[in-house]
């Protein structure tokens, strides 16, 4: 088939790998003109998933409408807060009707939009059946590696989520799907948020209790967020929820975590986030699930912390003072 994929960072170009190893022709949209002579040219990536030899049936374009054009199926790869300018750039070039899997993972800011409220209300009504959304404990260094992985696929259609299932899973990458496409949107949104929290306080020596406490009380969170808008409290359980925040929170290979340990060392965000090369999309999404919750009444404690420590120079012993100061209660509410 013929694929398009936007956005040439490591996940980007590790899964139009993944794609073309399967036999698909990929058309894969950069950013960086660098990113597009060098795949074009030494069929390899200069910047992000360097060690990858890639397939001569991948092509690159720095053109959004070129690389969509003519696609079969589309997978959006590029960070949550460029997603809407993109979709305003390719409107009215997709071929009516084909599969659009979203792999960005985020709640975009200013409007709390999750990845399909953002999508249906740019999409033409022609598109709009096609989208899926992939998600799911998966660094690309790992899957470019061949080491088993897998991930769960969400789609409103049973129909077309076994479809996609089909085009895009391995031996090696295996896919599950579901229909609860709110609950794999919020779980991995949400996880890059505790994500930061647990890299904090590992910084910080507070060891393996207090980590599993993060990770178990941010479980609760982000189930508590999902169920309000409509998601099943079960697929947070599943590799989109549990999954994907247990490596997140665990592997320094995770961008988040390590945001929150440089906060934990007293280091600004302005200068942790100028240091990096790819984007730590936890730190858009606090902000963005901060103001969501207040505005719906959801008790997110960490987030709010961890809100209060990127946002308001709150201390990182502070922020976790502070959830160990709240009032007792019961464990489990949604």
């Amino acid at each position: 088939m013929r694929i398009a994929v936007l956005g040439a960072g490591s996940w980007g170009t590790v899964l139009a790998h993944l794609l073309a190893v399967k036999g698909h022709r990929v058309r894969l949209w950069a950013y960086e003109r660098q990113v597009v002579s060098a795949i074009n040219a030494e069929h390899r990536n200069p910047l992000y998933a360097t060690e990858l030899a890639l397939r001569d049936t991948i092509s690159a374009t720095s053109d959004a409408r070129e690389a969509v054009a003519d696609a079969e199926m589309l997978l959006f790869v590029i960070p949550v807060q460029f997603v809407r300018s993109t979709l305003k750039e390719i409107y009215g070039a997709l071929s009516p009707g084909i599969p659009i899997v979203v792999c960005s993972k985020g709640i975009e800011r200013g409007t709390f939009a999750t990845m399909e409220q953002l999508f249906l209300q740019e999409l033409s009504e022609s598109n709009r059946q096609g989208y899926c959304v992939l998600s799911g404990p998966s660094f690309a260094q790992e899957v470019a590696k061949g080491m088993p992985t897998n991930v769960t696929l969400a789609s409103r259609c049973p129909r077309l989520a076994k479809q996609v299932q089909s085009m895009i899973a391995t031996r090696a990458f295996r896919v599950y799907t579901t229909d609860d496409v709110t609950g794999v949107e919020v779980g991995g949104a949400m996880k890059n948020v505790i994500a930061i929290a647990a890299g904090a306080s590992d910084e910080l020596g507070f060891g393996y209790n207090t980590r599993a406490a993060l990770i178990t009380r941010g479980l609760a969170e982000i189930t508590r967020l999902a169920v309000s808008l409509n998601g099943k409290p079960e697929t947070l359980l599943g590799l989109s929820g549990v999954g994907d925040l247990f490596l997140t929170c665990t592997s320094d290979l995770s961008r988040n975590r390590l945001v929150g340990r440089s906060l934990a060392r007293g280091r600004r965000l302005a200068e942790i986030q100028q240091e990096m090369t790819m984007v730590a999309e936890g730190v858009t999404t606090t902000d963005s699930a901060y103001q969501l919750a207040r505005a719906r009444g959801i008790d997110l404690p960490i987030t709010e912390q961890i809100y209060q420590v990127l946002y308001q120079d709150k201390s990182v012993p502070a922020a976790m003072a502070a959830l160990q100061d709240r009032a007792l209660k019961d464990e489990w509410t949604v």
